[in-house]
């Protein structure tokens, strides 16, 4: 196992600041914002989940905007529904016609049940002069949503193809305990005529930008669908490289979040495997198929390692696939062994705010330059909700490998959501939760946030 996997001892310090950077709160008062960019008008895009509507704000005052209050989103209080992804068009405000903003949201589909919503995605023109988003035009509706683990990244690719992650949905946990996972499930041919969209669980996808499926997708299993990739848990973050990589981080379940380099029609294990295929700290524990049927107060077990005997359990060396890809690094891997009820997190059983997971919510590449900091060129900047840190995870001269440990910056109590970086690299903006846990210096949990609801540069300034 690489040294850079392990996970730090509880209460490693990690310093607010870095050297010759400071913090400054650029807006407060924002309702859970969710995927943030910075726009061709200097401004920061932003969707905020729980206000259901698109904002922007101006770095240099802090003045907020609201472009569209989207009236027929649904937010379920304290869940992962709502507003979502957002991506401009790269001709936006270029005078091309072209002034185009995608978005994410979740709906109301009518058909009742224990998942009567759906998610769609959602194309808006925007009015320079009114600054307003108008004219909306649901460009792919029908995906799956749950109150877990939408994941909700929405991106621009260099190939003029938009990008979109979707969860496994929270099934086999928690309330969704009884539901069967489908991450590994792909849709038929049947399907993908039909429009069902059901296997678009814990996969990936793209798309044309009227939501059609692109000519040159990977056909898997011998279909062609949306589905660029496969197997994932719960992908918040992703971002292309300079030279067209997709990086894209996956939430772990009670150890091993992934850092992945994203390829065409590849599988990336989950359920079947959490990081690297390794037998350690985690085996599948498949709830909806246990013997004599699922009960909701079953998941007593942590990771597959000690589930009740009647839950069948996949160790991770007994699933393969050709198509599986490793993470090029994982946050973090432990044996067998570990201790997940670690006393220091007892408080009122929260004991997974001390699981050696990062819960990384979003990833921006750090191109450097002139102005930006030195040693930085080429990185991954990556947030974490649980640690209240910014992980800087440093890349060879390709832009390809990661080197060495990931390096925890810009530690507070917050739940770091959304990172993006200023055109010159000076200053990275990270946009926070507006309530749940945090960690305190010590690493249990926090239960007042330093900076709910907000904006916060932190801005260099190179040594005199």
């Amino acid at each position: 196992m690489a040294k850079a996997d392990l996970p730090p001892a509880p209460g490693t310090p990690v310093p607010a600041l870095p050297p010759h950077f400071e913090k400054a709160v650029v807006a407060t008062g924002l309702a859970n914002p969710h995927n943030m960019m910075l726009g061709p008008d200097g401004h920061i895009w932003l969707t905020e989940q729980i206000a259901k509507r698109i904002t922007r704000v101006d770095p240099r005052n802090g003045k907020i905007t609201v472009a569209v209050e989207i009236a027929d989103a649904v937010y379920s209080p304290d869940q992962q529904d709502g507003v979502l992804g957002l991506a401009l068009h790269p001709d936006l405000l270029k005078g091309k016609g072209r002034d185009y903003v995608y978005v994410s949201l979740t709906y109301a589909s009518g058909q009742g049940g224990e998942f009567p919503n759906r998610t769609a995605i959602r194309r808006y023109t925007y009015n320079a002069k009114t600054q307003k988003l108008v004219s909306p035009v649901d460009i792919l509706k029908g995906l799956p949503s749950a109150h877990d683990h939408q994941s909700a990244r929405l991106l621009f690719g260099p190939d003029q193809k938009l990008y979109y992650s979707i969860g496994d949905q929270g099934r086999n946990q928690l309330s969704y305990l009884c539901q069967p996972n489908q991450a590994q499930l792909l849709p038929t041919e049947a399907e993908v005529k039909a429009g069902n969209r059901e296997h678009y669980m814990g996969k990936i996808l793209r798309m044309n930008l009227d939501g059609s499926i692109p000519a040159d997708n990977p056909t898997i299993h011998g279909v062609k669908s949306h589905v660029y990739a496969w197997g994932i848990r719960n992908t918040q973050g992703m971002v292309f490289s300079p030279t067209g990589k997709l990086f894209a981080t996956d939430q772990g379940p009670n150890t091993d979040d992934e850092l992945n380099l994203i390829l065409p029609g590849r599988n990336y294990g989950w359920p079947n495997v959490a990081g690297r295929k390794d037998d350690a700290g985690y085996a599948y524990a498949n709830y909806s198929a246990a013997k004599g049927g699922c009960k909701g107060d079953m998941d007593n077990a942590q990771n597959g390692l000690k589930p009740p005997e009647a839950v069948p359990v996949t160790r991770e060396s007994q699933w393969s696939d050709p198509d599986f890809v490793e993470p090029l690094k994982t946050f973090f891997s432990v044996d067998n062994n570990f201790n997940f009820n670690n006393p220091v997190c007892a408080d009122k059983n929260l004991y997974y705010i001390c699981w050696p997971t990062i819960a990384p919510s979003s990833i921006a590449y750090y191109r450097g330059g002139k102005q930006g900091v030195p040693g930085w060129e080429h990185s991954l900047l990556i947030t974490s909700l649980k640690r209240g840190v910014l992980y800087r995870v440093q890349l060879d001269p390709t832009g390809t490998l990661p080197l060495g440990n990931a390096e925890p910056l810009f530690r507070s109590a917050n739940r770091y959501r959304e990172v993006v970086v200023s055109p010159d690299g000076r200053t990275i903006y990270v946009a926070t939760d507006t309530s749940h846990l945090g960690t305190t210096d010590t690493g249990n949990a926090a239960f007042k946030l330093d900076n709910p609801g907000s904006i916060i540069a932190f801005k260099y300034s190179r040594a005199k």
